[in-house]
């Protein structure tokens, strides 16, 4: 998170202790100590945010572009502790009120501004889809008091993968994790200095620096054991995240760690420069993060700021000072803030498309808002009198009122629009027990549908189809959990023939259509979900604790479904899995020879499997295009949504005992693939169907079904 500390940046540590003197009695004296200038820390800032940015606006090709936010981190240690040592060494204490005053005058008029401007965003059903409109509320409110980390952490939400359907203030969570660093560091190091004073002989910084090397040593173990355990949560969690703020710390306290050799200087700073450009350019979502994959852009930005050096032009300390750099990294804290915002409601807005020249005009726009901000918000917020002429406690107690000022316009917009949100789930119960008829999937597999025209309906509607979803979500486990949970529904009679629904999340996108279809027919329906995690016995490529979980539950899910006594088992999978290819020439074909070894141990005991092609994979949900756009002005091309080669397809055809369902002419066309059929909203997000349209093909689901227990 890009810090607004700009007063604390090496640009304005200059100012000798004699300034103090002029300061009112209740304000900690902020410059007591001289500091040498370093003119790059700017320049760095610049280089995180616009990793950060452009990864946001091109992930696919700026694929390292999070690790900006490690970069932060490790410049807000260096700046912070520099300065709260400073303080310590010339008074002997911090004035916590007066530094956390600083940092609220600093840091929320900006950040406050932005939410507040979700919040109202939130309160229109054009840019904010209705369905959505709890999560955003939520996460709204745990922005405005800097827990959105924790919010995040306890939802297994995984910002890396792109999971989900993300708010607008979700990039917040590092704002959340840095104030929380303001709030504990200083405690930290007050602890730390009044144990060396107590008991070492007044050796004041020595404990400092020892305390301060413990948290980031403790706090870099517990990141990598974390990320292994639990990696979702674990880029989130505060705790995991310390180390980075150390390492910062370290350089800033430690005289030895500055590198002031003209060679050395040179060599490191650029060294560190050329890490961070390998980290932005290679890592990806793959990559097991933060861990100690975290620990080389980390380093890298410590070596920068290590780099002290300024004798030549060609140095990275002067390189990195001229102006475009100090601009950027001036306004790098306000274009944070605008740029996520603005990336998630384009796409919403009225005659505003996603081709390379909106995102480049969007992207300007975010450098526009973030100048205006600092320009207008962040500075003159920073020398307000009415606040800096005051005791810090007028200062945090009109924080409070602001944030809670927030909070009740983000609860308004929940209040406005509840009647509407109840009214769009009680519609999508009752389109689902009385479709109108050749609805969805029908009016192309019907041939008696031919005629059929719905006009410009589309349903469930827009803006509601993110919650049209399976509610059974026990039966699904994610992420690292490894246990083979099974679910059962459907008929009571032991002699009622057992039918599995097996796979990932787009085998559990059927649950609820399976589960009509068990009621129908009289079946018992078994099940186990695992997210990414197909039936497949071919290892993912995804390293780290994901991909053995995935391991451990296909194994578990064998065994099990082994003595289950089953009939016939349905499985489904998205086609982008990544396979590892080790033992084959391609991940495809590993794909393909895991699917086949996995159905062999069903079709050995004589269980037939039905398996269906995968749909569409949109860049992003085309609900957004949809509630602001015909529907004909929504479709995407084939070639860019639907993946050519489904491995499902070619492990069918090795075996006669499997049924194969290919639903892509229902979803496309020669050329174009739409996201409404039948009057039917075919997705609920980018990739996966709507419980509504998944049910206009029970018909065909329930008939392969009987065909294959009939054999």
């Amino acid at each position: 998170m890009p810090s607004a500390d700009h007063d604390l940046g090496p640009q304005n540590l200059r100012a000798p202790a004699a300034t103090v003197t002029r300061e009112p009695s209740d304000r900690s004296p902020e410059h007591a100590e001289p500091s040498r200038f370093i003119p790059h820390v700017q320049g760095l800032r610049a280089i995180a945010v616009l990793a950060v940015v452009l990864y946001h606006f091109w992930p696919g090709r700026v694929t390292g572009g999070y690790v900006g936010v490690d970069i932060f981190f490790v410049i807000s240690g260096f700046l912070i502790t520099g300065h709260l040592m400073r303080e310590l060494a010339a008074t002997g204490s911090v004035r916590l009120g007066q530094f956390w005053a600083r940092r609220a005058r600093r840091l929320l008029p900006a950040s406050l501004l932005v939410l507040l401007f979700c919040a109202i965003v939130a309160m229109s059903p054009y840019l904010t889809p209705t369905s959505a409109l709890p999560n955003e509320v939520q996460e709204i409110l745990a922005s405005t008091f800097y827990v959105e980390n924790w919010f995040l952490a306890l939802n297994s939400a995984d910002y890396l993968n792109h999971s989900g359907d993300p708010t607008t203030v979700q990039h917040y969570w590092s704002l959340s994790l840095e104030e929380q660093f303001y709030v504990m560091w200083p405690l930290i190091m007050l602890l730390a200095a009044w144990i060396g004073v107590k008991f070492f002989r007044g050796a004041r910084r020595r404990a400092v620096i020892t305390a301060l090397a413990i948290v980031t040593v403790v706090s870099f173990v517990f990141c990598v054991v974390f990320t292994i355990t639990n990696p979702a949560p674990a880029y989130f969690v505060t705790f995991g995240r310390m180390w980075q703020f150390g390492v910062g710390a370290l350089i800033a306290l430690v005289p030895l760690l500055r590198v002031r050799n003209a060679i050395g200087s040179f060599v490191l700073g650029w060294g560190g420069v050329l890490v961070l450009v390998y980290a932005i350019f290679t890592f990806d979502g793959q990559t097991p993060f933060p861990g100690y994959m975290a620990a080389i852009p980390t380093l890298g930005a410590a070596a920068v700021l290590a780099a002290s050096n300024t004798e030549r032009w060609w140095y990275p300390t002067r390189i990195l000072a001229i102006r475009p750099a100090q601009f950027v990294g001036d306004i790098s804290y306000s274009l944070y803030l605008w740029h996520w915002p603005l990336i998630i409601i384009a796409p919403s807005v009225p005659f505003w498309g996603l081709t390379i020249y909106h995102r480049v005009a969007l992207l300007i726009l975010c450098f526009v808002l973030a100048w205006l901000t600092k320009k207008f918000v962040e500075d003159p917020a920073r020398s307000w009198k009415v606040l800096t002429s005051r005791p810090a406690r007028v200062t945090l107690w009109s924080s409070l009122g602001a944030m809670l000022l927030v909070a009740v316009v983000a609860a308004t917009a929940w209040f406005v629009n509840a009647p509407a949100y109840s009214a769009g789930v009680r519609d999508i119960q009752q389109l689902q027990e009385d479709p109108p008829p050749c609805f969805g999937a029908a009016a192309v597999l019907d041939a008696s549908c031919a005629d059929a025209d719905f006009g410009d309906t589309i349903l469930p509607a827009p803006g509601f189809a993110g919650i049209d979803r399976p509610a059974d979500a026990q039966c699904f486990v994610q992420l690292t959990d490894a246990r083979p949970v099974s679910c059962t529904f459907g008929s009571d009679d032991p002699d009622a023939p057992r039918v599995a629904l097996v796979g990932d999340s787009h085998a559990y996108q059927l649950l609820s259509t399976f589960q009509r279809i068990a009621e129908e027919e009289g079946w018992q329906l078994v099940t186990w979900f695992k997210g990414a995690c197909p039936w497949n016995s071919t290892p993912l490529s995804t390293p780290g604790a994901f991909g053995a979980a995935c391991t451990e539950w296909r194994e578990g899910v064998t065994a099990a479904m082994a003595d289950a006594g089953l009939d016939a088992v349905f499985t489904a999978a998205i086609a982008t899995t990544p396979y590892s290819s080790a033992g084959f020439d391609s991940s495809y074909d590993a794909a393909v020879a895991g699917y086949v070894d996995a159905w062999d141990a069903m079709l050995d005991q004589g269980v037939p499997v039905i398996t269906v092609v995968d749909n569409p994979v949109w860049e992003t949900d085309p609900n957004k295009c949809l509630r602001t756009r015909d529907a004909a002005e929504c479709d995407g091309l084939r070639s860019d949504v639907l993946v050519a080669d489904d491995p499902l397809r070619d492990a069918a055809d090795q075996r006669e005992d499997v049924t194969l369902l290919d639903f892509t002419d229902v979803f496309c066309g020669d050329e174009l693939c739409g996201p409404v059929v039948g009057g039917a909203n075919i997705y609920r997000d980018q990739d996966h169907l709507t419980v509504t349209f998944a049910d206009t093909l029970a018909p065909w689901y329930s008939e392969a079904i009987r065909n294959a227990l009939a054999q």
